[in-house]
């Protein structure tokens, strides 16, 4: 958990800022789905420091993400699938398109004879080229077809209803399919070879990881599919830039050797003595397959590339925790990873134009820049120290007395949350004495400061008055006796609100 927290304030501090008002509720999503960071507690961080959370938003990409799921698990009715018949015969390692024969057929979960027409459901046959999703790897997608009845049947996906029979997911396009149909089975080409090479890689990364990093790096779970392999592993710290470039080295030098890869079926402890890793955590059979991919040999099920040439080019395109001594590495290969440097190298080209520079330039340009802005914001410093200071002096005229105690409650303009603060500072020293509210309006959004002298806040608590002014103003807010801050989003109230203070000391 102190992990998680951990990762979870680091993108909460760069989402909201020091002075943030708001945080968005994708951000807020983000953090709970992505990092298991509770959007409770993000609320009460949030009202820690003066910021809100945009629950709306949050509940918004909330619906979305469970939407997406129902959409995703549409075709998965495996759970309640009956299935007694024959195994399924995989072709797939071999070709692409083979023919077969429907042993069965589901709609709703149930069996029947037919599908007709754009119905959705599963399809069983004694022999298919399509790979059901396992060890990672996401099933198959393609067509089911038979030209003597025109029937055909879109592929969405490839699931194991049982470890040796396999389940085509997906719609009748057109025609109906019937048991016992002879039936053309063709994988989507493109999407295999995307697929293939992401997984081929995959097995070349893990190598490269173990000797970068250590022998502890083992894997803890995996997606490949075509466009990335998203792989986690044990690992206590994050990989440094010089550590990512090293693996990636590694990989394309591998994939440049074009060695051919080789898969051996074998008992499963002659496989062990020949030090095959297992990659994916899969509960073996008594044999197993062996995959050698250039300098790596693990047990491995999957569908792979004939020579590591085939990959293509390999980028490591993020890095990051996912729980405590897990770290998670997403990369990409092939056209994919070509489509993601030229992506890159046009965003470098946009930056460059925008600093009207070449674009080896930027780096020293965006470090300039950085410099003049470290300047400037350290003139701006001054300048809101300085109009905070004057407005300190302006406002002690504007105290009241209130039954012996002095009470000043204001409205500043042009100063920000730590110019409020300084300004509270100020004018405390200078009042000695009293009880003070101060206020500036940002956009839409209202601060507040709360300040009281140490003779007073024996009989008045700066948490109380701030929170009793915020409250008026869409908000609430505390801290300490002395000195306390709030929000609110509504500034139209902000006058009779510090208008209400002199009551409230007076009740006092």
């Amino acid at each position: 958990f102190g992990e998680t927290l951990e990762n979870g304030m680091t993108i909460l501090d760069a989402a909201v800022g020091p002075d943030g008002i708001k945080l968005d509720g994708e951000t807020a999503f983000k953090l709970y789905d992505t990092f298991g960071f509770p959007v409770d507690l993000t609320a009460d961080i949030g009202r820690e420091r003066g910021f809100e959370v945009d629950m709306a938003g949050f509940e918004a990409a909330m619906a979305v993400q469970q939407q997406r799921s129902r959409g995703a698990g549409k075709f998965v009715a495996k759970g309640t699938v009956v299935y007694d018949g024959a195994k399924t015969d995989f072709k797939g390692y071999e070709t692409l398109s083979a023919n077969g024969r429907v042993l069965a057929l589901y709609r709703d979960g149930s069996s029947v004879k037919e599908l007709t027409a754009g119905e959705t459901g599963i399809v069983v046959l004694d022999k298919t080229p399509f790979y059901a999703e396992s060890g990672g790897q996401v099933g198959d997608v393609g067509t089911l077809s038979n030209t003597s009845t025109g029937a055909a049947f879109e592929v969405a996906d490839t699931l194991k209803i049982q470890a040796d029979v396999f389940g085509h997911y997906g719609v009748v396009a057109s025609g109906s399919l019937k048991i016992g149909d002879s039936i053309s089975a063709n994988v989507n080409l493109d999407m295999r070879a995307h697929v293939m090479r992401h997984h081929s890689v995959t097995h070349i990364m893990h190598k490269a990881l173990r000797e970068t990093l250590g022998a502890h790096v083992q894997q803890k779970g995996s997606l490949v599919d075509a466009d990335k392999t998203r792989f986690d592993f044990a690992h206590n710290a994050p990989m440094t830039n010089a550590e990512i470039a090293k693996v990636e080295a590694m990989v394309n030098a591998e994939i440049l050797q074009n060695e051919p890869t080789s898969a051996k079926v074998m008992a499963l402890d002659v496989a062990q003595k020949t030090g095959a890793m297992m990659l994916f955590g899969e509960k073996y059979g008594d044999e197993v397959r062996v995959l050698e991919i250039g300098s790596s040999k693990e047990l491995c099920g999957g569908t792979h590339v004939a020579r590591t040439g085939d990959i293509g080019l390999f980028k490591i395109v993020s890095e990051g925790g996912v729980a405590a001594g897990v770290r998670r590495v997403e990369a990409v290969a092939g056209s994919v990873a070509f489509e993601y440097v030229q992506g890159m190298e046009k965003q470098l080209q946009s930056t460059a134009a925008l600093l009207k520079a070449q674009p080896q330039e930027v780096e020293a340009k965006v470090s300039a820049l950085l410099e003049n802005i470290k300047s400037l914001e350290k003139q701006l410093g001054k300048l809101k120290s300085k109009v905070a200071a004057s407005q300190g002096d302006d406002l002690l005229s504007q105290a009241v007395d209130v039954n012996g105690v002095k009470v000043l409650a204001a409205k500043l303009e042009g100063v920000d949350a730590k110019g409020l603060r300084d300004t509270m500072d100020q004018v405390k020293n200078k009042l000695k004495s009293g009880v003070i509210v101060l206020a500036v309006v940002e956009g839409d959004k209202v601060q507040i400061a709360a300040g009281v002298t140490p003779d007073l806040i024996a009989k008045y608590k700066a948490g109380e008055l701030v929170n009793h002014v915020a409250q008026q103003v869409g908000g609430k807010g505390g801290g300490k006796p002395d000195m306390a801050m709030a929000g609110g989003t509504d500034p139209s109230q902000l006058a009779p609100a510090l208008a209400s203070v002199q009551a409230w000391v007076a009740a006092k």
